[in-house]
């Protein structure tokens, strides 16, 4: 298949392929337009993701020592567990790819962000609900659903703040300048629509107005398999169609293969997650449709990846140059990686050994903090900087980054999915004591701590780089309203005012 010679690339773009160059001062002024409310996002992003992490990690410690921190109610593992979900589902991954998609909408767009302060108080009303439904899950309020663990009222106001957001974007993208659309817009316009629709239809037969019986657990399926393969994923995936060309200066290879992997995508994406109900009490229609439909998914990962990888043929070292571009890559290579392992999970015969193991966690850990999360922070770290118009001020520290998340999303992903299938194994064989099958998981729930540890050290680095960041944008601002109130000169940097 050869290159659409009409695909516009984001490659095209002052500055280069390499996002090095000075930035033209138009595309400049479309980045400072929404720098405080991507400010915003992505800095409440970063704080729930270095919680969400060390949460985790308690979490992962009380695996192989039930007695650590067992004296609170609010620090059991039964309450722990999904508050480190929902901080980073909601807290860092929903909130980072908002701000992502508002940034290429601007840019593939080339229009300024105009609906800044709406923005702004969205973002405030976000991190608020997000707050609420934490604190209720550690006060034994969760409401038992995975990865909807919120309680009602906190679930209706992320959907308030989602809705003010959801209306920035569109009035953003209807007011762009260029008509032609690239496929990132496409991804991104699709999950900005199935985010409202899953979220609201999932709360409604579960929380407003609850089903009963087996059909709670057919739509709490639906739910998960909903935000990770037509949210998430579409979000992910528009960053790095836009991210790859643009950093390598190579043209996307082909819009028919873009095509393929998005519609493929939203066609199968909302039933995959029906998977999870394999040995559950509902209609065996519905597990053999979440197969089928994992294994239709099967087109949309080759394609993509496909797609991607001629791309960045044409200048396939690149990314030893652009730690951005690390980033990308290890989160779409984990994309492609838990393709596999997700299909194979899918298989009845696999998911009988499998199903109720760490090993189903572990392929979860790789999409959730592997693809998105890596991808997420990549785009952080090429966006703070051009918003902000200040550069990070530590680079040692993104090296440090990216070295132990890659680490540690590897570490816990092997340590989950090997020991979650030996520990399957051996719960089939009725003759080993069911104390000597949990026993054996320990070395594997150590590995999975160690890289979990790891992943935090990362994450903390880039919470301190940010901060300096942002120390070094707002220190001259508040010099120069500190000088022009006292009537006097700017004080220069490093002095006192």
């Amino acid at each position: 298949m050869s290159v659409n010679p009409t695909l516009r690339s984001p490659a095209a773009e002052s500055g280069g392929g390499t996002g090095r160059s000075p930035e033209s001062g138009s595309v400049a002024a479309i980045d400072a337009s929404s720098r405080w409310p991507l400010l915003v996002l992505f800095g409440h992003a970063l704080f729930w993701l270095v919680l969400s992490t060390v949460i985790s990690l308690v979490v992962a410690i009380k695996f192989h020592k039930g007695d650590f921190l067992a004296d609170s109610a609010w620090l059991t593992l039964g309450r722990l567990r999904p508050a480190a979900t929902h901080t980073f589902l909601y807290g860092f991954a929903s909130q980072a790819s908002i701000g992502v998609a508002l940034w290429l909408l601007c840019r593939l767009g080339g229009v300024r962000f105009l609906y800044i302060w709406p923005a702004v108080v969205a973002g405030k009303l976000w991190n608020f609900a997000v707050l609420v439904g934490f604190v209720a899950i550690l006060m034994g309020k969760s409401t038992g659903f995975e990865w909807l663990e919120m309680p009602r009222y906190a679930a209706g106001l992320l959907f308030v703040a989602y809705l003010i957001l959801g209306l920035t974007a569109a009035g953003t993208f209807a007011s762009r300048r260029s008509r032609e659309l690239y496929p990132s817009q496409w991804f991104i316009l699709a999950g900005l629509f199935c985010f409202p629709w899953i979220f609201s239809a999932s709360t409604s037969l579960l929380l407003l107005d609850p089903v009963r019986g087996t059909l709670q657990a057919a739509v709490s399926a639906w739910h998960t398999g909903g935000l990770l393969h037509l949210w998430l994923t579409p979000m992910a995936l528009a960053a790095v169609h836009y991210f790859v060309p643009r950093l390598t200066g190579q043209p996307l290879y082909s819009r028919q293969l873009a095509v393929l992997g998005f519609w493929t995508l939203m066609a199968f994406g909302g039933f995959a997650g029906f998977t999870s109900l394999l040995g559950a009490p509902v209609p065996r229609w519905m597990p053999s449709v979440g197969t089928a439909a994992t294994g239709c998914l099967i087109v949309a990962w080759v394609s993509n990846g496909l797609n991607l990888h001629l791309t960045q043929r044409g200048n396939c070292c690149a990314w030893k140059s652009d730690f951005v571009l690390r980033f990308i890559l290890a989160g779409f290579g984990c994309y492609l990686v838990h393709a596999v392992v997700n299909t194979l999970f899918a298989l009845p015969a696999v998911n009988a050994v499998v199903g109720l193991t760490y090993a189903t966690a572990g392929a979860t850990w790789l999409a959730l903090q592997g693809f998105a999360g890596l991808v997420l922070v990549g785009c952080i770290y090429y966006i703070v900087p051009r918003i902000a118009q200040v550069g990070w001020p530590r680079e040692s520290w993104m090296r440090l980054h990216f070295l132990t998340s890659v680490a540690g999303v590897a570490l816990v992903f092997v340590g989950m999915v090997v020991g979650g299938v030996l520990q399957g194994s051996r719960l089939a064989d009725p003759t080993i004591p069911f104390l000597t099958v949990v026993k054996g998981t320990i070395p594997f729930i150590g590995l999975t701590t160690l890289g979990v540890l790891l992943l935090l050290v990362g994450q903390v680095s880039l919470l301190a780089n940010f901060g300096l960041l942002l120390r070094g944008l707002l220190q001259p601002l508040c010099q120069a309203v500190c000088a022009e109130c006292c009537g006097g000169p700017a004080v220069k940097a490093g002095g006192r005012s």
